[in-house]
């Protein structure tokens, strides 16, 4: 396939990825080129002329085969449907994946596990999942870890404010947790599987973080573990939250924040369960889809005196 000439933005490579988000948001970024690499910079192929463009030949990306719907977590796949066929597509699709799983049954059990059939790749359901400069290590089998909350993460992260103290009532593997110590002056994070919490502490030592306390406990019992309140909570248990929001006030201050995350089909679904408590104010948004007429909501929750 021969190339062709573009106009492209010079970047050094240290810079590449956050020039390419920045083009890909504004529309500039001519996503059907391959970025260019010449010695230390890159060449950004984009779609007009701007300021400091200059002309450059590019290869043309190959067409994409249509590939069955799929979630990326580190270098698993997790299709929805156990297809041999596809899976082994979707395995030689990108050199990054290593194993294409589909689940076997929903999330369940006090654990919020699923169990996978390995259809394509090396026999294993550990992920180490790198995001905005964090990496986590999880096994799937025995620790439930969604990458589609990547961005909430980060919503999360640009509300905190520098030195807050921040309880993750199911901290799984440690998503928000980390991704929230990197503002927040405390962090102590909890879940009641055994699993889930040596992966907490293995990617904190992994990621150098030393403001997360784990802590292996129902979250019904947490009140007994802290004498002082919580500026923020997370409570990412969607599909059975009402029964932990009694701990859940009592852990928070009057003026702080509960991000209640919730599965539902039609929207304010769980304002019901919020009307015995202290609620000061609440904002409602749209996470992610689910499935069909489903979606994962948040309800961002002031907490108001008693």
């Amino acid at each position: 396939m021969g190339e062709q000439e573009q106009w492209a933005i010079r970047v050094g490579k240290e810079d590449g990825e956050a020039e390419r988000r920045r083009l890909l948001a504004a529309g500039l970024l001519d996503r059907s080129l391959r970025v260019r690499t010449e010695a230390d910079s890159l060449l950004l192929p984009v779609l007009v002329r701007v300021e400091g463009a200059v002309r450059a030949p590019f290869a043309a990306h190959a067409p994409r085969e249509s590939l069955p719907r799929h979630e990326l977590v580190g270098g698993i796949a997790i299709l929805a449907e156990p297809d041999r066929e596809a899976a082994t597509r979707v395995l030689a699709s990108r050199p990054s994946l290593r194993t294409v799983v589909a689940p076997i049954g929903h999330v369940e059990g006090t654990y919020r596990t699923r169990r996978f059939e390995v259809l394509a790749g090396e026999p294993s359901t550990v992920a180490e999942v790198r995001e905005h400069g964090l990496v986590f290590r999880v096994d799937l089998s025995t620790v439930y870890f969604s990458a589609r909350l990547a961005t909430e993460r980060q919503r999360l992260l640009g509300l905190v404010r520098p030195g807050e103290r921040v309880l993750d009532m199911f901290a799984g593997a440690g998503p928000f947790a980390l991704t929230l110590a990197r503002d927040a002056g405390f962090v102590a994070g909890a879940d009641i599987n055994p699993a889930a919490v040596a992966a907490l502490v293995e990617n904190c030592r992994r990621n150098r973080v030393r403001n997360v306390l784990p802590i292996l406990a129902d979250a019904v019992h947490l009140p007994a573990f802290f004498s002082r309140p919580f500026d923020r909570l997370v409570m990412n248990l969607p599909l059975s939250p009402a029964p932990f929001l009694p701990a859940a006030f009592s852990l928070c201050r009057p003026g702080g924040t509960i991000h209640l995350y919730h599965l539902q089909s039609e929207e304010g679904a769980a304002l019901e369960a919020l009307e015995p408590f202290p609620v000061a104010g609440v904002a409602e948004h749209r996470v992610r889809s689910y499935s069909p007429g489903r979606w994962h909501a948040v309800y961002d929750i002031l907490v108001g005196p008693e």
